[in-house]
Formats: C-alpha cells, sequence, structure tokens
C-alpha cells in the first residue's frame, strides 16, 4: 500500500522543458539564468548569472565575500570540478588567536573574517571554461545586469531573511557594517518590504567594468583590503592577491544505476557519496521512501560517513587517506555491513549550522551544472565592508585552534567545507544535477532527494516536497536528535523511536531541512526540475 505522500499520493508535477531549465531558491535566481539561455548562452553562463543574482536577493545565504563549488558536466567530457575556496589568512595561526585569549575562534566579527572570499574567482575560472570549452560569448555586463538592478533599485524581503534577521539581531547588530546595511532605520525589515544595497551595486558595476579578478588584484582589491585592514581582520591585501580558483577531479561513485559525482575535499561531497554507496548495498525496492525502514537506513549510513568526515576530511594538501579509495566497492560493501536495521547505533555531535544556496542549470546541449555558494553562518562574519558593502563570510571558524586537530588553523590552509554540489551519470542516459543547503543536512538531504528519484521512480518536485529528516544540528538548530517533519507518520515515528532514535518532530515544512533542488535531463533530451516549497525558490524552463 503506498505511503501518504508516496508519488501515488501526492502527484505533485515538476516543471519540465525542452531547450533549458533552471533550478534556484529564489525564484528571481532561476529567472536571471532563464533569461540568459533564452540570449543563446550556456549553462555555465546562466549559473554565473543565477549566482550573482541569489547574492543579492537571498543575502542571509550568500554572499560575493563567500566561497562556492561547481560541477560541470558535458556530453562526451567527464565532468569538471571548480574549487573556489579562499585560504586562511598568512597572519591566521593559533598563536594569534591564543595571544587574543581565544580558546576557539569566533564565529562573528572581525577575527570570525580570517579566509579569503573565493565565489568570485569561481565565477572568473568558470567564465573562462565557458569562453574556451562551451563557445560562451555572453559578456560579463550582462551576467550582472539583473544582480545590479536588484541591489541598486532594492527587492522585496523574504520571509526568510526577515525571521533570520529578526533571530539574529542580538548576536549581529553591533557587529561592524551589519545594522547600516541590513537594518536601516533600525528596525529590522519586514517581509515585503523593499530592501536596497546601494554599495553592492556600485561594486558589482566595477566586477561587469573591471573585470571579477578586479576583485583580488585591482582597485576593488585595494578598497577589501583597506576595510578589511580598518577592522583589524587577520586578512590581507597579499592574501588576496595569492588567491585563485583551481580546476579539480571530482569525486565518482560507481553506482548500480550508474556514475555519482560529488566534489572531494576540503568538501563533504565524500561523506554524500558514502552514504548513496551504503544505501545501494542496503535499501530493496520493497521499502516505502517515508517508511522507517527507508529513514533508518538513511541514518544509519549517515552516521557511518560522518564518522569518515570528522576522522579525515580537511585541507587535501594534509589528508591522510586517499578519499577516491573510500568510494571502492569492497571498502563500501564493509561500512553497510556495519548498519544494524534493528537497532540505531550511538551518534555524537554534528558540525553546526550553515547558511548555501544550491543552484541547478541543464542547457539544450545538455551541459550540466551544480553549484553551490556559501557565507556558512546566517550572514557570515556579520562584518560588510565600508566603502564596498561586502558581507564577508566566516567560513574559517570551522578550524580548530588545536595542532592536533583534523583542522587546524594555519596560514594559507583551506578550511573544511560542508559544501557539496552533486550530479549523477545514469546509465539509461539521464542527467541529474541536485543539492541542498544546510550544514550537516546537505548529504542527508542529498540521499533522500536522489533515493526517492532514482532508486524509486518519484518525479523531481515528489521527491523534494515530500517530508525529509535532519539528524544532528544545522541552520537554526542546536540540538543533535533524529528531527523529522511532522507530516511524517506517526507510525513511522514511532517505530523509529523504538529502534532507538531520539526522535524530534519539528514544523510540517520546516526550513531547518534546508532547500533542496534537482534537475534530471533524459535521454531523449526532456526535462523535469524541482524546487523546494520551504524556500522561496523556482524552477524555470523554456
Amino acid at each position: 500500500m503506498p505511503s501518504e505522500f508516496s508519488a501515488v499520493a501526492n502527484p505533485l508535477n515538476p516543471s519540465r522543458g525542452t531547450r533549458g531549465m533552471a533550478v534556484a531558491p529564489h525564484s528571481l535566481a532561476s529567472q536571471s539564468a532563464l533569461a540568459v539561455l533564452r540570449e543563446g548562452g550556456n549553462a555555465v553562463e546562466a549559473m554565473i548569472a543565477a549566482a550573482a543574482t541569489i547574492a543579492v536577493v537571498y543575502p542571509h545565504m550568500n554572499s560575493i565575500g563567500g566561497d562556492g563549488f561547481w560541477l560541470i558536466s558535458r556530453p562526451g567530457h567527464a565532468p569538471v570540478g571548480i574549487e573556489a575556496c579562499g585560504a586562511a589568512a598568512q597572519r591566521a595561526s593559533i598563536d594569534a588567536y591564543r595571544a587574543r585569549g581565544y580558546d576557539a575562534i569566533p564565529p562573528r566579527g572581525p577575527l570570525a573574517a580570517n579566509t579569503v572570499a573565493g565565489t568570485v574567482s569561481g565565477w572568473e575560472f568558470a567564465r573562462r571554461f565557458s569562453n574556451d570549452a562551451l563557445g560562451g560569448r555572453i559578456p560579463v555586463s550582462r551576467l550582472l545586469e539583473d544582480a545590479i538592478h536588484y541591489a541598486k533599485h532594492g527587492i522585496p524581503v523574504t520571509r526568510s531573511q526577515s525571521a533570520c534577521i529578526a533571530a539574529k539581531r542580538g548576536e549581529l547588530e553591533h557587529v561592524p557594517g551589519f545594522a547600516e546595511t541590513f537594518i536601516p532605520g533600525e528596525r529590522s525589515p519586514q517581509t515585503g518590504e523593499r530592501f536596497v544595497n546601494a554599495r553592492l551595486a556600485a561594486t558589482l558595476q566595477r566586477l561587469a567594468d573591471a573585470g571579477f579578478d578586479d576583485f583580488y588584484r585591482g582597485d576593488l582589491a585595494r578598497s577589501i583590503a583597506s576595510d578589511l585592514a580598518s577592522l583589524e581582520t587577520l586578512l590581507t591585501l597579499d592574501d588576496l592577491e595569492r588567491h585563485r580558483a583551481r580546476q579539480r577531479m571530482p569525486l565518482a561513485l560507481e553506482h548500480s544505476l550508474g556514475t555519482v559525482y560529488n566534489m572531494p575535499p576540503p568538501t563533504q561531497g565524500l561523506v554524500s557519496l558514502l552514504i548513496l554507496g551504503v544505501l545501494d548495498r542496503v535499501l530493496t525496492g520493497d521499502m516505502d521512501p517515508l517508511g522507517a525502514a527507508f529513514v533508518h537506513a538513511c541514518v544509519e549510513s549517515t552516521k557511518l560517513a560522518f564518522r569518515i568526515r570528522d576522522e579525515h576530511v580537511t585541507d587535501p594538501d594534509y589528508m591522510l587517506i586517499d578519499p577516491q579509495a573510500t568510494l571502492e566497492p569492497a571498502a563500501l560493501d564493509a561500512m553497510a555491513q556495519r548498519i544494524s536495521m534493528t537497532q540505531a547505533a550511538p551518534w555524537g555531535n554534528g558540525r553546526g549550522p550553515g547558511d548555501t544556496v544550491w543552484m541547478g542549470v541543464i542547457d539544450k546541449d545538455g551541459v550540466a551544472v551544480s553549484f553551490i555558494q556559501s557565507i556558512y553562518h546566517e550572514f557570515g562574519s556579520g562584518i560588510v565592508l565600508r566603502e564596498s558593502g561586502v558581507n564577508w563570510q566566516n567560513r574559517g571558524c570551522s578550524f580548530a585552534l588545536n595542532p592536533s586537530a583534523t583542522n587546524p588553523l594555519m596560514p594559507g590552509r583551506r578550511p573544511f567545507h560542508t559544501l557539496n554540489p552533486a550530479l549523477a551519470q545514469f546509465a539509461d542516459g539521464r542527467t541529474m544535477v541536485y543539492g541542498n543547503m544546510g550544514g550537516d543536512g546537505q548529504p542527508q538531504s542529498q540521499s533522500a532527494v536522489f533515493s526517492r528519484i532514482a532508486r524509486f521512480g518519484w518525479n523531481p518536485q515528489a521527491a523534494i516536497d515530500a517530508p525529509r529528516w535532519l539528524l544532528g544540528r544545522t541552520w537554526g538548530q542546536s540540538t543533535d536528535s533524529l528531527k523529522l517533519e511532522a507530516r511524517f507518520s506517526a507510525q513511522t515515528i514511532d517505530a523509529l523511536r523504538a529502534l532507538g532514535h531520539d526522535v524530534e518532530v519539528l514544523a510540517a515544512y520546516d526550513e531547518a531541512m534546508g532547500h533542496a533542488g534537482a534537475i534530471v535531463r533524459h535521454a531523449d533530451g526532456l526535462l523535469e526540475a524541482g524546487c523546494d516549497p520551504r524556500s522561496d525558490g523556482g524552477a524555470a524552463g523554456w
């Protein structure tokens, strides 16, 4: 008998198209991507436009002062990864924080801003890839046009942004530049009010005129460095000038249904692939995709993958294991054998919150992009630079002030990233891009969405809309329980508790579950997409 929210009982229609598709957690970003596609742009160009727009219209979730990661596939070629991850400042050391009396890196304020913001370098790397490999010719000025307009003339404040500022005002309003930018008039912005960011508009116009590299090695870089110095952060112009985005070979999981790709360390892409590799050995076709057995299998696989992450995943220059080797069939077989389907394993502590946007684009030629952009916590470090209006990330607070830790702080080291954009190429000819925001929740929601689409045949919208779970902490949550949305049946909730899970029931469509999205391109070129009703998103196709 189908579950209450199965694809039969909840037949939500996906967005469908033939010539291109974009999905984002804010509808204006997906529309920016679609506009570029309709003007002859490719999926990479469309994603740059979406990335710029989302940085303006969803400011609590991401910023040009953050980091980004790309996965790009095109027919007949191996997927390509772009790592736009900023390293720790040359002056950022354990001793530098210890001398200031800190036992841990503060999550807010100038000393939280200790890594270079890499996302704009990723836009530049992607633009060059587009030009060289795909024949892209859309000028940067056009790609940033929407973002500049929205920053200059304003956008309606989302409920998500308004609620976030209200919840975090106490810890952010005294951080330099925050209140001036995000609480104008000393009153938290209300849902639907116009929000203008004129300084960011000018900065984006500068990038349109001078090029993306100006962020690191031009007049804009010098302005940024001056403001960072005035706030007494540890970052300098030298740190900006040292930074380059780099091409990376994605990790690959050989799955029974095809090949699944994700980014290598310092991201937790390995975690997402490990979970899917174990589930490939544990899930059975008769499972209810919203039943206790399915959720339990996913949660127990997550626990095993998180242990590997917490012991080993760090800057790849310092990794002691080969991450690809952990995806070998024998290694996954051994992991799967450790799962008990009758008893929940013990669970420790999660990594904590994460504020992120995932977006996907697939164009008429089958070029597919899975992209993620983040400032880590809500509004990152909270600091907003006086001249440029850039809100800087706090990704560096994932470093430890302990030299024997898995991720110890040191100059030039890349921080651990929860970010991990996903992409699958199925044996039947389908390609899927998918992802999610939300720290520890990212690989978990990926396992839910992937399995419901690939294993159980649900369409993307039904798979994303259906209730999800979260083990541990993420955006807006501080407990390490197994959190379930209230739309799960009482039988499922009771059965999970009987298995030994510490279950906490959240709202029916709780934003703590993150904002998921997915696009499937079928072998005949037709496209289906789903966006998350927990977000302000949209899937736009033509």
